[in-house]
Formats: C-alpha cells, structure tokens, sequence
C-alpha cells in the first residue's frame, strides 16, 4: 500500500490535482468552483462511473502517454504550471480555453487494465452487471392486501377442515367395509351352512322316495307280473310274465262272473234273488274289457317304473353327486340312447332342474364324438336364445370331461303327452284344442324370430304337460333336430334337409321322404304337419299314418309318401271344424 501511495505522490502535480478535484467535487460541490461543479456533475450525471472510485488512478498512469499534456513541450508545462500557482480561480477557463474536458484525461478504453492495478497490485477486479429496474403502479392497497390474506387464510382452513371430515369419512366407511365385511362373511357361512342342510334333507328326502318306489314296484311284481329272463340258444332275452290280477281276469269266465256279483250283491242287500237279464251279459263284458284296460294302463305304469329303476341302479350317478358343485342330482327321470335325464335341485338359484347328462360311447372314433359334440353345441346355441312360455327354458351348460357334458333345463312335474296318450288313449276335443292352440302359439314365436327355426321333431313325446293333465299348460322340448332358417341355407323353395333319415317318422311329411340326386326341401311346413298328425293322435287315439308299423316298415313300405287320404274314424265323434283342421 506505501509503495502505490509513493507512486501515486510521483505523479505530475496538475494530475494529482484534477484526481483530488475528481474525488472532492461531489462532496465539495457547494464551493462554486467551475473545474469542481463539472466534475461534480460528471459523477451525479453518471452515477455507474463514480462509484468505480479508486480505478482512475490506475487508468492514468496507463494512458499518460494519450495524455494532452503529451503533445506539448517539458518547458510549456512549466509555463503552464506557474501561471496556475498564481490564479488558482482560472483553472476552469484555461482548460475550457484549450478545448479540453476533465473526462478526456480519465478516458478508460475497454481493454485498459483494471483501475486498481497500480494500488492493489497486478489482479484485476471484475466490474458488477449493470442491474435494470422497472416501475409497475398497482392499485393493490394495504387492506385490500389484508383482504386478500384472510380470504385465504379462510379458504386454508376451510381446505384444512375439509380434508379433516374426508379423512373421518374415510375412516368411518372404512370402519363400515369391515362391519359388512365381516357381515358377509359370516352371511356366507350362514349360507354354506343352509346349503348343507339343504343338501342332507334333500338326499334324505330322495333316498326314502327311491325305498318307496323300489317296495311298491317289489309289491307289484307280483299282482302285475315282472321280467323273466329266458334263454333262447346261446342268446338271453327278457321276457314279461303276467302277475294274479290278469291271471284271475283271465281264468273269469262268465258264469263265475255271475256268481260272485250275485253274492256281491247279496251282501250289500240289495238284492235277494239272482235274475240273470239277456243284456247282463254285454254289460258284464263291457266291464271286464274295462277292467282289463285299467290293469294294462297300471301295467304301463309298473313297467316303465321297472326300466327307470333299473336304469337308476345301473347309472354312475345314483349316488345323489353334485354336478359343476352347484346341481345336487336326486333321482332319474329317464334314459334316452346315450343320455340320462336327473331331477336336480340347484343350490345357488334354490330350484328344481332337469339335468340332462350326454354319455359318449368310449368305443366311438374321435370323429363320431367331436360331430356328436358339435350337434348338442348347436342345440344349446340354438335352445339358449329362446325365451317364450310354451318353450322349455336351457339355464346351463357345462362338461364333465372328454367324454360326457351335461345341460340344465327347466324342470316341469308332470308327464309328457306321449305317456298320457298311452293312459288314456284319447282325450276330448276341448283338451285336444287347448293343446294345438299352445302348440301352435310356439310355433309363430319360432317363426317370427331372426333367424326363425324349424323344431323338425315335434311329436307326443316332446310335449310336455307341466301339471300332468291336458287342459294345463304344455311346453315344448328337444330342439336336437332343429334347423336354423338363415340367409345362407333357406331360399325361396325352402332349404335342403342335411340330416334325411332323422327324426320320428309317422309325424313327418312325405317330403322328408323324397329320395333322388339332390336332398329334399324343407320349410315351416314340417312342424305344421307334425301339429296335425297329433291333433289326430289326440282325438282318435291312433296315429293317421302308419298305426301299428315300425319305423323300418314306414321306410320299406313308403307309407308317408302314399299318405294323400286321412280316413276319419266314426267313433267318437268330432266336429267338423276339427276334421277341416286335420286335412
């Protein structure tokens, strides 16, 4: 620092002096001295220059050789100096008069060393950034600002106090999912527990019904007859022996008749003499001809139940399982060719359902099997989608494995038409209507649906009576053969019977029959004839076309193809609309 000060001391006197005057003429400004005001006002006016206080003197030393004073001879400068010694005051007007100005000599180009560098040394100091400022006017007050600070102080706590009720809300439905939580499961214990019970109770229930069935069929075995198995060469054949009661029907004759319905009568006390009438004797005939079929229609009955409970005994299913761990099987219904039909009871939807359980024969190449399996897809397909009151509903399907699968029908508690024909050979014409007229009402909603869907195995055994009698309502079941009428197969003159062969013969039109090089056309014409052929069925007891025939002798004798003529019985007799409605 003393080294720069004697520097600083070595200067020419007239630079010391204008350094002095630059450093002293803001703060002496009130003097009225000229050099001194416009220094002075060099550093009001630029402010970023005088507050670089102590880089003039470095910047000086630097530049004295751009100096005015340069120019000029060492004797002119003493002149110059001694004539300042003697008027002080004239300094402004000397220089004013030579043209030159204070800033000339404190000139700092751009790549001047730093002004510090002859007090401070050889390390330069880097210059601040000029900062800029800009005025905005507002019209933002203190209260206003006041305002605005409580407003939102009020909104934070209002925040603050709304996410307190939601983190208590939230705890409470919290709380609430772990009541209902632990409700539900205990709910679902409950219904586990009902389930079990359910279950027990209804195989119970199953169980003394198949004891029932299995006494009573041992009971008539023996008024009714039973199967005998017989050996006929190195074959065995079953073979149906009558029980006492046609026995003793049979052994009757009419004399022993007499008798014992005069001592009948006799014990009543109605009578106290035996007159035997001329017509008695038609009379009794007619009764035991009565009798007789009243036995064969029990007879019917004690057979067919002889089949299922054979056919239960011998099924893998006897045993009450539960199908798909929701369908409890009770007992069988009936056996088809490769099907079984169980009365089940579903244990989600707590009702009644016919299970039908599809057996493939293991024996079968894969290729009868898969074309087995693609035509009960397309039954289901087809039966899934309908929904109408005479049709029977299909609640599920599912498989069991390879070789079995099973569908899931409505359950109806009667018998189908085919079984009460048998038992009653006929009914009235108002049941018979009542009956067509339901019929008829499905067959219009599967004619109106997109695609509509020809059933194409309409008959007795097909139709079911929900309560059993023929004036209640029926339904109609089994759309294995049914066809699909879409865009594709039906045209103009029909479509083309793929599966010619199938079906039940004395209910199909001839069409069906018609053999040549290309498959015969069919339309909704087939179930409106099959409607009419068991019209008759219910009227006269017997079929219009091939009574008492075989399917295979049908087929031989063409007797569908010749069928042009309905001959109506006398007996009984029928309306003549009725009559119209057959032909």
């Amino acid at each position: 620092m003393e080294g720069a000060m004697d520097e600083l001391h070595s200067l020419d006197p007239r630079r010391q002096e204008l350094l002095e005057a630059r450093f002293t003429g803001v703060a002496s400004g009130s003097t009225g001295s000229t050099g001194s005001c416009s220094v002075g006002a060099k550093a009001s006016t630029n402010n970023e220059s005088s507050n670089h206080s102590f880089g003039s003197l470095g910047s000086l030393s630097d530049k004295e050789s751009e100096t005015p004073e340069k120019k000029q001879s060492e004797s002119s400068r003493g002149r110059k100096r001694k004539a300042e010694n003697q008027n002080e005051s004239s300094q402004g007007k000397s220089i004013g008069g030579r043209g030159h100005k204070i800033s000339d000599y404190f000139e700092v180009r751009p790549n001047s060393p730093s002004p510090t560098a002859l007090v401070f040394g050889d390390h330069p100091i880097v210059q601040p950034k000029q900062l800029s400022f800009k005025i905005t006017q507002t019209d933002l007050t203190m209260l206003k600002l006041a305002a605005l600070e409580s407003n939102k102080n009020q909104d934070l706590e209002k925040k603050e106090g709304r996410i307190d009720d939601l983190l208590r809300a939230n705890c409470d439905l919290r709380r609430q999912i772990d009541e209902q939580q632990k409700l539900l499961e205990k709910y679902k214990e409950r219904l586990n527990k009902c389930i079990s019970m359910s279950k027990k109770l209804l195989i119970e229930k199953s169980t003394q019904e198949k004891l029932s069935s299995r006494e009573k069929s041992m009971q008539d075995r023996l008024r009714l007859g039973h199967f005998t198995t017989v050996r006929h060469g190195a074959s065995f054949t079953e073979q149906w022996t009558d029980g006492f009661a046609f026995q003793n029907l049979v052994k009757l004759t009419l004399a022993e008749y007499h008798e014992q319905e005069e001592i009948f009568k006799l014990r009543l006390g109605h009578l106290k003499k035996l007159v035997i009438v001329p017509s008695l004797h038609f009379q009794e005939e007619a009764e035991i001809q009565a009798e007789l079929e009243r036995l064969e229609r029990v007879r019917n009955l004690h057979i067919r139940e002889l089949k299922r409970i054979n056919n239960e005994d011998n099924s893998q299913f006897k045993d009450h399982p539960t199908l798909n761990e929701r369908y409890l099987l009770l007992h069988l219904l009936g056996r088809g060719g490769f099907s079984e039909v169980y009365k089940a009871f579903d244990l989600y939807e707590q009702r009644y359902a016919a299970v039908k359980i599809h057996q493939l024969n293991k024996s079968w190449r894969d290729e009868k099997k898969e074309n087995y399996h693609k035509h009960a897809c397309r039954e289901y397909r087809i039966h899934k989608e309908l929904d109408h009151p005479r049709i029977v509903k299909l609640y599920d399907y599912f498989s069991l494995d390879t070789d079995t699968f099973c569908t899931v029908l409505e359950y109806c508690e009667g018998n189908d038409l085919d079984f009460y024909l048998k038992q009653h050979k006929l009914m009235s014409e108002k049941e018979a209507r009542s009956i067509v007229m339901q019929i008829v009402n499905a067959l219009r909603y599967l004619n109106e649906i997109k695609p509509p869907i020809i059933h194409y195995d309409l008959k007795p055994g097909n139709i079911l009576l929900v309560d059993g009698t023929a004036c209640g309502e029926i339904k109609i079941t089994d759309f294995g053969l049914s066809k699909i009428m879409d865009d594709d197969s039906y045209g103009v003159d029909g479509m083309d019977l793929t599966s010619q062969g199938a079906g039940t013969y004395w209910y199909l039109p001839p069409e069906c029959f018609v053999v040549g090089k290309e498959p015969p056309k069919i339309s909704n014409k087939v179930d409106v004839w099959s409607v009419g052929v068991i019209f008759f069925q219910c009227l006269y007891g017997r079929k219009p076309f091939g009574h008492n025939q075989s399917q295979q002798d049908i087929l031989q004798e063409n007797t569908i193809l010749k069928a042009t003529d309905v001959q109506f019985p006398v007996k009984p007799v029928v309306s003549s609309e009725a009559k119209v409605l057959n032909l």
